[in-house]
């Protein structure tokens, strides 16, 4: 047996953000990380020459210092910082009506709308117009600042009161969905779809579904920040959390399972490793899922039966099909980074394969390929059931890794010629490695309907981070959680200290 102060489950963004700050705090803090990377869905890994990005690839002010992002707010913190490579347009969408750029700038943005329904344009301007008051009220109360506790109130009154007021008149916004703002502001059906594939990318969720602050925030931080990718891949903001953890004392365990969360007399007192090894604290955080923690790393006796059984049913998004390329560069020098494809107009665009995100991060890292390549992560959504390592799995992984090809086409339309190292990922491996509940993208929990639950739990001493709490699905929104915890559990003066 070892004792810590705080044991965190899981290496994600959510969980490293907590034990980093914690450790900056004083705290002593141990992460337990399964995998032999750290970084959860935000992983990196190589292959032949070739770095991929797990999950996210796309992020708004990593370096810019009047940045909202919870990440660039940590690393500060923390004595951190990362190399970026800003970029515009932020990416191109590819609708079967035709292809344009996206721009952070708004107004720039809107004209390429125009090019396709001018009287969209003027409608998706109001709609911003919405919107972006809410932004400019959050802009004034740092993240960082932030708590999940009833001490959050006083800190707001002191610190934060002409920001509080900015944000009275948008409180009517901040449970709204994007759907309803919508509603009041676009009649145009190609706009009403464009802000539906923009919900889609940040939560999984269409307008309707989609609470109105992530979008405010998103963009606002898009038109506002550099649009940026960090050299080295989400990869290297990991590893910058983790050089943050260690320098303030914290310890990362790589290939350390956690099999329970010890409770006794309703307090979490540590966890069981394999071969019955024992690491006590009073503080557990878990950075698993909500059916992951509440599900396997607990004893159902453990929860209220009623609290264990409405949490997991908490509805999931779906998980994915993965498709990693490694291909020839030769004669795509104007080639761009992010790319959206949408296959069909008459098809809704969450159905799994209608719509397929594109990432080709070498345009700007070079050192992500070898010479004269290029690496590509194309992935949509695809549901989990009916996956099962069979005989017919690899031929079933190639079907529907099709789909993805085609979406790439739009792009690079010979790719097949020219692809050399080719890596497929069902829902099974996504579920597989990331040890996340059918390998979902996280809960499906729709505006109106509910709220992200909290960091908090019933448990004394065990606490939740990652995106099946409070903010949400997203690295900003994860990060976001791994503060919310942190804070929670030191006393206000010592956060006012690092403000």
């Amino acid at each position: 047996m070892k004792n810590f102060d705080v044991i965190v489950i899981g290496s994600g963004i959510g969980g490293l953000t907590a034990a980093g700050l914690l450790s900056r705090y004083g705290k002593r803090v141990i992460v337990c990380e399964s995998h032999d990377f750290a970084g959860g869905a935000a992983h990196s890994f190589r292959r032949r020459g070739f770095e991929f990005d797990s999950g996210p690839s796309f992020y708004c002010g990593l370096s810019d210092a009047g940045s909202l992002n919870p990440v660039k707010q940590v690393l500060d913190i923390l004595g951190e910082s990362l190399q970026t490579v800003p970029y515009d347009p932020l990416g191109h969408y590819h609708f079967p009506e035709g292809s344009f750029a996206v721009y952070g700038n708004s107004q720039r943005y809107r004209e390429e709308v125009a090019k396709i329904t001018p009287q969209g344009a003027k409608e998706l301007a109001e709609f911003e117009g919405r919107l972006l008051p809410l932004y400019e009220a959050m802009k004034g109360i740092p993240t960082l600042a932030l708590r999940a506790d009833w001490q959050l109130i006083p800190i707001l009154l002191s610190r934060y009161l002409p920001s509080l007021l900015k944000m009275l008149p948008n409180l009517p916004l901040v449970q709204s969905s994007v759907g309803s703002v919508m509603d009041a502001t676009v009649k145009d059906p190609w706009v009403r779809r464009l802000i539906d594939v923009e919900c889609f990318l940040l939560s999984g969720l269409k307008a309707s579904g989609t609470i109105a602050p992530e979008v405010a925030f998103m963009l606002g931080e898009r038109s506002h920040t550099a649009i940026e990718y960090p050299l080295g891949g989400s990869g290297a903001i990991v590893d910058a959390l983790v050089r943050g953890l260690k320098r303030w004392g914290g310890e990362l365990r790589l290939g350390c399972h956690v099999e329970q969360i010890i409770v006794e007399n309703g307090q979490a007192v540590g966890v069981r490793l394999p071969d019955n090894q024992l690491l006590k604290a009073p503080v557990v955080i878990s950075n698993a899922t909500i059916w992951d923690t509440y599900g396997k790393l607990l004893h159902p006796e453990d929860l209220p039966a009623s609290y264990r059984q409405a949490a997991l049913d908490t509805p999931a998004v779906e998980s994915f099909m993965h498709l990693h390329l490694g291909f020839s560069s030769e004669g795509l020098e104007n080639l761009t980074g992010h790319h959206v494809v949408v296959h069909d107009a008459k098809k809704d665009i969450t159905v799994p394969g209608n719509t397929c995100m594109i990432s080709i991060p070498s345009v700007w890292d070079a050192t992500l390929a070898p010479l004269n390549h290029h690496v590509v992560h194309a992935y949509t959504l695809e549901p989990y059931v009916g996956w099962e390592k069979n005989q017919g799995y690899e031929e079933k992984k190639k079907q529907k890794a099709q789909i993805l090809y085609s979406a790439i086409e739009k792009v690079i339309p010979d790719i097949r010629e020219r692809v050399v190292l080719e890596l497929i990922g069902t829902p099974l491996t996504h579920a597989h490695y990331l040890r996340r509940y059918q390998g979902t993208y996280g809960p499906a929990i729709a505006a109106g309907k509910g709220m992200f639950p909290s960091t908090n739990t019933p448990i004394k001493g065990l606490y939740r981070v990652g995106d099946s709490t409070m903010p949400g699905i997203g690295v900003p929104a994860v990060a976001a959680s791994g503060i919310l915890c942190a804070n929670s559990l030191v006393k206000p003066s010592q956060v006012m200290e690092l403000l």
